[in-house]
């Protein structure tokens, strides 16, 4: 692990791999819902983790190195979201060929994994799941639009568009749930550390 000044107010801290973002975020969150850290916003990547708001980001620097995060098997759960996914997507049948397992195969090993929010970014309320079974190759071309709701695949993430967009993930399924909305508390269904379950509708 290892901090740097990210502009005025803010702290990244670099990581090893997302298994130690992950354990940060839940230690920082934590310490943060103590009254340990005063930070506004502690916001993951795939491998940094970004504190923002810090009245003096020198000194959260040097309390951030006297602290450990818990060994990332030991990280409290987050919570279970369970979404229901129409498994039609035009790419399933290339996923699981590139896995070489027949599509119902592919299709019940997604739905019984258990993924998890690593982070949020690309569009709101988009967040990027890991704990795929196998990885996926994105398309050599993106699509000019994916429709809102598809669930998709690239590299070692899954996904669900939020809005319509264009994108290069594979298209494996569809959901009707509604990933982010300005008038929700919070507006985003999905946040890290959240559990999540693409189940078949």
């Amino acid at each position: 692990m290892h901090t740097r000044r990210a502009g005025r107010a803010a702290l990244l801290i670099d990581c090893a791999d997302g298994a130690e973002v992950e354990a940060w975020r839940a230690e920082l969150w934590r310490r943060r819902e103590r009254g340990e850290l005063a930070a506004v916003e502690i916001v993951p990547g795939a491998r940094t983790l970004l504190l923002d708001g810090l009245a003096d980001p020198e000194e959260t620097a040097g309390l951030v190195a006297g602290w450990a995060p818990p060994p990332p098997a030991s990280t409290a759960p987050g919570p279970l979201r369970k979404i229901p996914v129409r498994y039609d997507g035009v790419d399933l049948a290339a996923v699981a060929s590139e896995w070489r397992v027949p599509v119902r195969e592919a299709v019940e090993r997604i739905a019984g994994t258990e993924l998890r929010v690593a982070f949020c970014g690309f569009a709101p309320g988009f967040a990027y799941l890991t704990g795929l079974p196998w990885p996926v190759r994105r398309l050599d071309t993106p699509r000019p639009r994916v429709p809102a709701g598809s669930v998709a695949l690239a590299g070692e993430y899954a996904g669900i568009y939020p809005t319509a967009s264009p994108g290069g993930w594979r298209l494996i399924g569809s959901t009707d749930a509604l990933l982010f909305d300005i008038d929700r508390d919070p507006p985003a269904l999905l946040a890290p550390g959240t559990r999540v379950r693409l189940v078949a509708a």
